[in-house]
């Protein structure tokens, strides 16, 4: 998935700013540049899109640039492109092998059971909620 984001130029005294248009309240901003700006909005993007996904909020799709330019809050601003990991939004199950030793096993499986789930729910829950 690749997002267009919109880079306000900074210099030795200001940050530079990023806005994901598509993205409402999706910004970020460094200290260091245009590499470390894109960079940063990529973590920003992910980590709305989680939330997004956490709270049932819709995900929109990524707009074209050519009409984003368009627009004049944009004027003077510099164009990229923000590619996340598509698996990001996959809600597909996937079977992975883990080893883990026999006393933590144990404990894992018990407190599954008291918060009334399996071990892979209660893993994905612990990895959601944390």
């Amino acid at each position: 998935m690749k997002y267009p984001i919109a880079i306000e130029p900074g210099n030795e005294k200001l940050a530079w700013g990023v806005i994901v248009p598509d993205l409402d309240g999706c910004f970020s901003a460094s200290d260091l540049g245009i590499d470390e700006a894109i960079e940063n909005a990529k973590e920003a993007i992910e980590l709305w899109i989680e939330f997004a996904l956490d709270t049932g909020k819709k995900i929109p799709k990524p707009s074209l640039i050519t009409d984003l330019q368009k627009k004049k809050e944009f004027k003077g601003y510099i164009w990229a492109i923000a590619e996340l990991n598509p698996a990001l939004l996959s809600d597909e199950i996937e079977r992975i092998n883990i080893s883990l030793p026999k006393r933590v096993l144990a404990r894992l499986d018990a407190k599954a059971k008291s918060a009334g789930e399996n071990r892979s729910g209660y893993i994905a829950h612990l990895a959601i909620t944390n």
